[in-house]
């Protein structure tokens, strides 16, 4: 009789508690099915949401927990019931692909989300680590040299874009790309942008990108005015702690907010005055603490909108990179 096979394990930085240090060491990935793909990952990007989960500031961690979902690397292997080379978005053996912030959904029919093609707001989502797939496995992320789970949630890089470059957009980037393109940001819109950080700044190129009309970069000080307008190309921007009247002075100037930070305590209520009527507010900082209250007047007198966006779909995530691969020297 033949002794039972080892389980296959892959080595990387793995959390354990909230606390303690990283440790270099061995983990044992999610059983591989006719769909998954495996990937020797060469680029993973670092984001808050990383630091987040480490230290279960969102809720308890499932430790052991490995980081890490703005993943690039390259196919070593694929799944049985992957679609054949002929099949739109089909992966080969050797492509260099991107893993984002989510890698697990039910892709039912009868699921509103999914059949919509706005799989990151399925209810049975997955994230690409800290989650646990439809079978209990657990779902581990970039931090580690290969990654394994569903080819859906797979995507083929651009040739024409560096793989360090390519990481952050994974999640940074199509955090604020998929609420601009949801709501209709390009020529003839103005769009303000609040924190000039990881997100910050990949909105207002994309928001130049798409072609909106004024790109106006929000901040607690000037202090990141520089690099906003002249390293970003942002047409304005707002010192909120150092400009007095500022919301007065720039009320209903704005068609859409992107609000990029996770601070508890921003002055919520002024920045919907800078909407036009209409507009709209989308909340992406995603903080520990709950938002500042909010009058029911802020929302009335102009028939704003205050909402939400969670990463991006799929499809969110393809039409991205042709933008960025399209118009690489405006980003």
């Amino acid at each position: 009789m033949s002794p039972p096979t080892e389980p296959d394990t892959f080595k990387g930085w793995v959390a354990h508690d909230a606390k303690s240090p990283l440790t270099y060491t061995t983990y044992t990935p999610k059983p591989f099915t006719p769909t998954d793909v495996e990937i020797s990952i060469s680029h993973c990007g670092i984001c808050g949401t990383d630091i987040h989960t480490l230290r279960s500031g969102w809720g308890p961690t499932d430790y052991p927990c490995v980081v890490g979902h703005e993943i690039i690397g390259t196919v070593t292997r694929l799944g049985s019931a992957i679609a054949s080379d002929s099949a739109p978005h089909a992966l080969r053996l050797g492509d260099r692909v991107g893993v984002g912030a989510q890698s697990g959904a039910c892709l039912r029919a009868d699921c509103e989300a999914c059949a919509d093609d706005e799989e990151s707001y399925c209810a049975r989502m997955t994230g690409t680590y800290n989650g646990r797939y439809s079978d209990k496995s657990k779902s581990y992320g970039g931090f580690a040299d290969k990654w394994r789970g569903p080819a859906h949630f797979v995507f083929r890089i651009p040739d024409s874009l560096p793989s360090a470059e390519a990481a952050p957009l994974l999640c940074a980037g199509v955090t604020v790309f998929a609420p601009m393109r949801k709501y209709g940001v390009g020529p003839g819109k103005t769009v303000g942008v609040v924190g000039v950080g990881g997100l910050g700044h990949l909105g207002i190129l994309f928001a130049r990108a798409l072609g909106a009309d004024r790109v106006v970069a929000i901040s607690r000080s000037s202090g990141k005015k520089a690099d906003a307008v002249s390293g970003l190309g942002a047409d304005g921007f707002i010192a909120t702690g150092e400009e007095k009247g500022w919301a007065k002075k720039y009320s209903r100037s704005l068609d859409v907010i992107l609000c990029t930070v996770s601070a508890h305590d921003m002055p919520f209520a002024q920045y919907l005055r800078l909407l036009k009527r209409d507009g709209t507010f989308v909340q992406v900082g995603a903080p520990e603490d709950a938002l500042p209250p909010l009058m029911a007047w802020s929302l009335i007198q102009k028939g704003v909108k205050v909402t939400g966006s969670n990463i991006g779909s799929p499809g969110d995530i393809r039409a991205m990179y042709v933008l960025e691969n399209g118009k690489k020297a405006k980003l």
